[in-house]
Parts: C-alpha cells; structure tokens; sequence
C-alpha cells in the first residue's frame, strides 16, 4: 500500500510540478498549436507537447521507486525483464508522438512507429494469450495484440479535441483499471496503473478548460498505449471467461469515437486517417454545449462505462449476458442521440423495400444500355429513351435526334416541373421534365445522364442526313 501512495503522490507532484515550466518553454520556443477556425475549438495559441510532463513523470515515479526498499520495488524488480521489454515500445510511441507535435508526420508514419512499438511490446510477453476462456494460438494472439494496442493508442488520440478530454477520458480509464486490480488482487495492475493516475491528475489542472496547455500526440499515443497494455493484463487475469470485454467497456467512449470515425468515413468514401470535424465532442458542440460542458459530460459517460465494465469484471457468469446487453442497449441509444446522418441514411438504404427499388432502378439502367446500343435506328433509340425515363418516374420526355423532336407526355402530368436536358451536340438533346410531388426512382439522375450521352453521341454521325446540318426539324409525337 505505501508503495502505491509513493508512486502514485510521486507522478502527481512531478507532473504538476513539471507542467507549467515545460509549459513556459514552449511558449519562449514557440512549440504551440494555433487556431484553424474550423476543427479546432481554441482561440489562442497554446502549447501543443503537454505529454512531456505527464510521461517523465510517470517514469520518474518509478525510478523513486525502486530507489526505496519497500514491497513495490521488490514488485517491480521481479518483473522487470517484461518491464524493460516493454519500455523500449513506450518510448517509440512516445518520441512518435513528440515528433508529429513538433514537426508534423504523415498518418502512415504515425502507423509506422505505433504499429512498431506493438511488434516490441508483442516481443516483450505483452500478447493476448485467451479471448472468452479460449486459448489463443500465436499466430492469432500477435495481430489481435498489434491490432488492439494500434486502436487504444488512436482511440485517445482522436478523441482528444476538447480541454481536457483525453486526459480525464484516460484518467477515467487508468482509475477503473486500478480498481479491476484491487477487486482481483492482482498487484502488478495496481502498481502499473498508479503512476499513471497521479501523472494524469496532475496535468489536469492545467490542461482542463480553459487550458493552458495541450496533452499533444506526445501525451495522448503514450496514454492510449498504455492503456491497451493494461487491458491485455486486465484481461488474462480476469476471473470471468469474459475477461476482455470489461476492458472493451472501459474504454468504450474512445474506443466508440475511433470505430465510428473509420465507419462514417468509409460511407462517405473519404479518407480513413483524415481529419474531419464529426467527432462525439464536436457534435456535442454543435449541440449548444460549451468544452467545459462536453468534458464533464463524457466524463459522467465514462464513469457509467466504468461501473458497467468493474460490474462485468466481478459479476457470475449467469449475469455477465444481462450486463452487456444493458450495456449495448444504452451504447446504441447514446450514438442514435448524437444524430449521425451516415448511419441514419445507411440504414435507410438496407431496407428490404429500399433496396429493391435500387436494384431495380439499376437493372433498368443497364437494360437501356444495352437496348441504345443494339438500336439501329433513330426510332428504336426513341423508343428506348421514352420507356425507361417514364419507368424512372419523369413526366415529360423529348429528344431532338437527326433533325427531329420526338416528345411524349405522361396523361395527368403536372405542368410546373424541374428538368433535365442531356446535350448530345451543338443542337441535339435529351430532356426530362418531372413534377415536384411525382414518384421517382433513387440515385438514377446522374447515371441517367451519363448513360444517354455516353451511348447516343457515338451514334450521331450515322444518323445524320446527307445534306448536312439544316435549321428545320420535323416534330413528332410519340405514336407516330
């Protein structure tokens, strides 16, 4: 016990100590991070490499440590060989953070050093060794391990965009990991935990809103780190066979922004590790809400996780089901709150009704592809038009083709109407008029358009007359 109060007082005097003059350092060097008036939420420049206090404290609190003879140092000592395996990946995480806050990296650089620091900490036995009760072979425990401590590490990355977020969302975190430790028994997770604890709360008061420094990628990849770390141990001393799941609910806000940011990019084909400003916190901006506000809030969230994830972690098997149901159940109505339009329109597109009327509107398509280009007539390739643009929903079809104006009429249509006219040349065309209120198929306009152009210009030069261009045209209805 005392040797967890030296640690944790340790990184807490250290860091609170440290701070504010590291903080003064970057403002002489200039090492601060300006507003953008778009993503960011600051005003002012602010230092931007905040990690440096909280992770030489954190280290420095071990090194106390083990300068003292008491039970924690002989704890430390024992597992030393695993603690200087994986100090090695730390540091790589760390100084790769440093540098992007520095100089800035390319996100595959990023990838790089994290996914290098994972290979370490694989190297030094932190591996997922079971997943449920089941033995996890080798080959399966290192990517699952890679894979987990990559996401932990930008989970607390990205969600870092408020005062104070990431590092009372990583404080919230650590503590419910040291309370797992106590509730199991397990000394190791205790004494692991603690000075990151200390570390984080005393870097809170100067970094909660309105900051005066930023934790940085310095300070958010180490934490993010480290805590996939401590949930691998979580998880393998576990007394449930659902061990890794109350590791998974720990860090289920960050975990929870990352999954959704990588999903709703990929609906929006944008790119996976750009940047956007559809984060939790941002919509809770958007919201009304104030920082200070949308931190205290997902810190309230965090805590309700954490209560979730210790229930789980010391709960009977028979009530471990009920746990995560409730769990996911409140999860899904949270995220359904927050109004993201992808999952919403997503949704709306797997409906079985939806989607057959796309699959539908898309064989039409093609069966007006294939007809245009089998037509050897300008007859034929009116014919084509006119039946599948009123099978698509438009009111009023007409085509000018080879010097004559073909036009058909839906009975009933609506005058006041919105067009579209597809040029083929400098006098031949397409045009589609539909009513506002009139029925029409989903996402066939531009293919629509494309699909006419692309298949009627090629055939305009065998349809033209032998005289040449005339200005006068023939008008013909549809029957004739």
């Amino acid at each position: 016990m005392f040797s967890l109060l030296l640690v944790g007082l340790c990184g807490f005097v250290l860091s609170f100590v440290l701070t504010p003059l590291f903080r003064n350092l970057c403002l002489r060097r200039g090492w601060v991070d300006e507003p953008d008036h778009r993503r960011k939420v600051h005003t002012r420049a602010v230092p931007r490499t905040g990690g440096v206090p909280v992770f030489v404290a954190f280290a420095a609190a071990y090194g106390i440590l083990l300068l003292v003879e008491w039970g924690g140092a002989r704890t430390l000592s024992r597992n030393l060989p695993v603690v200087l395996g994986a100090l090695p990946a730390v540091m790589v995480v760390f100084f790769t953070g440093l540098a992007d806050d520095l100089g800035g990296l390319k996100p595959w650089h990023k990838l790089l050093g994290e996914g290098l620091a994972a290979g370490m900490a694989c190297w030094a036995g932190v591996v997922i060794h079971t997943i449920s009760g089941y033995w996890v072979p080798p080959w399966l425990g290192y990517p699952l391990t890679i894979a987990w401590l990559m996401g932990c590490t930008n989970a607390v990355n990205l969600i870092d965009g408020v005062d104070g977020l990431a590092t009372g969302v990583g404080l919230f975190a650590a503590i419910t990991t040291f309370i797992a430790g106590l509730l199991m028994g397990n000394y190791s997770l205790q004494l692991a935990t603690v000075a990151l604890i200390g570390a984080l709360l005393g870097f809170l008061r100067y970094n909660f809103n309105p900051a005066s420094i930023f934790l940085g990628d310095s300070g958010s990849l180490p934490i993010g780190f480290l805590l996939g770390c401590y949930g691998i141990v979580w998880s393998q001393k576990a007394t449930t066979i659902l061990g890794m799941t109350a590791p998974l609910i720990a860090f289920s806000i960050p975990l929870a922004d990352t999954a959704l940011a990588v999903f709703r990019r990929w609906l929006r084909g944008q790119p996976i590790c750009g940047a956007d400003r559809r984060h939790i916190h941002h919509l809770l901006l958007d919201r009304g809400l104030t920082p200070r506000r949308v931190a205290l809030l997902l810190y309230g969230v965090c805590a309700i996780a954490a209560v979730f994830a210790l229930t789980l972690s010391v709960a009977q098997h028979r009530f471990s089901g009920l746990v995560i149901v409730i769990f996911c159940v409140s999860a899904w109505m949270g995220i359904q709150h927050l109004g993201y339009i992808e999952f919403n329109l997503a949704g709306h597109l797997v409906n079985p009704q939806t989607f057959r009327r796309v699959l539908g509107a898309q064989l039409r398509l093609r069966a007006l592809e294939d007809a245009l280009i089998e037509a050897q007539t300008v007859e034929s390739c009116w014919s084509a038009v006119r039946d599948a643009c009123h099978s698509f929903g438009f009111d009023h079809v007409s085509m000018r083709l080879d010097h004559t104006v073909f036009f058909d009429s839906t009975p009933g249509a609506q005058n006041g109407a919105w067009s579209l006219q597809v040029p083929l040349s400098a006098a031949e065309f397409v045009r589609l008029e539909r009513g506002f209120d009139s029925p029409i198929e989903p996402m066939i306009i531009e293919p629509l358009a494309d699909l006419l152009r692309r298949t009627l210009t090629p055939k305009l030069p065998a349809f033209q007359w032998p005289g040449g261009e005339e200005s006068g045209a023939s008008v013909r209805a549809a029957g004739l």
